[in-house]
């Protein structure tokens, strides 16, 4: 079970949004650039996030340049999930690589703000402050395994490969 606060962006919030180019030279320092998440969506972003708040978003999340980064830098800065009306597919990929899970739902129900507990196996959002459920898609189990050893390297480690079964 996943719980925090949710901190809320608009449609189409590019990977140039979550990592501006001008920042490309720390790509080798994560950690140092983590300081800079989304800093062109919400300038205050990175001093207001805590360990465990959502990222929520409305449609188009993650459009853009592949930047693997990108995804990377959110869960770095302690972001626990990302949810969206809809997300970039190849953004989708490296946030799951990274071990950040993507829920796509209904996010106009949510309020900056709003306190939220996830299932990610039930499929399930509650948000704590408003009483209102939403679900979304289940995640394949392949998925969920790779998130839960905290994303594709530390999978491929623990496992070898892939039991697609």
């Amino acid at each position: 079970m996943l719980k925090g606060r949710a901190l809320k962006f608009g449609d189409s919030i590019s990977t140039d949004h979550i990592i501006p180019g001008r920042y490309a030279h720390l790509r080798s320092n994560p950690s140092e650039l983590a300081k800079h998440v989304l800093e062109d969506a919400d300038p205050t972003f990175a001093a207001k996030v805590k360990p465990g708040d959502f990222v929520v978003a409305g449609n188009n999340f993650g459009l853009g340049s592949s930047r693997e980064h990108a995804a990377l830098v959110i869960k770095m800065a302690g972001v626990s999930a990302v949810l969206a009306k809809s997300v970039a597919r190849i953004f989708f990929r490296n946030a799951i690589n990274s071990g950040l899970p993507i829920l796509i739902c209904d996010t106009a129900k949510i309020n900056d703000g709003d306190e939220l507990e996830i299932d990610l196996t039930a499929g399930t959002v509650r948000d704590i402050t408003n009483g209102k459920e939403l679900e979304f898609n289940k995640i394949p189990a392949v998925m969920l395994a790779i998130l839960n050893c905290g994303g594709l390297i530390p999978y491929i480690k623990k496992y070898g490969s892939f039991k697609l079964e």
